[in-house]
């Protein structure tokens, strides 16, 4: 399993303390120095079966600067997937790769269902 986080996002800290405290194996990786592409993000969303805006970090400073609330609807799907491939700090995290699933923030009860 891939991990995307943000160390010093607390939601993030959370996520990791949860996947080691239940021994789940995954390869770490730090989600403002190696943001996604634009491949792996469209994967990731066509295979999460959530909307796009999901994967956007709503309440970020970036997202919030560029004043994405008021823009992101005129967007269309291929410039809002090529915006949050530019940085890693307006996706939102942390995201769980799987076999077969991709989760998008931490819920441990989500989490749950689709690990245990």
């Amino acid at each position: 399993m891939l991990f995307l986080c943000y160390p010093k996002c607390t939601t993030c800290q959370k996520a990791k303390a949860y996947l080691d405290a239940n021994s789940i194996a995954y390869e770490f990786r730090d989600i403002k120095l190696e943001n996604p592409t634009l491949e792996e993000l469209t994967t990731w969303w066509k295979a999460s079966g959530l909307p796009l805006k999901k994967f956007f970090n709503t309440s970020g400073l970036q997202y919030k600067a560029l004043n994405l609330k008021d823009k992101l609807p005129a967007m269309s799907e291929e410039e809002q997937l090529a915006l949050l491939a530019t940085d890693g700090m307006l996706v939102k995290r942390p995201i769980l790769v799987g076999d077969g699933f991709v989760l998008t923030g931490f819920r441990q009860a989500e989490w749950d269902e689709k690990l245990k």
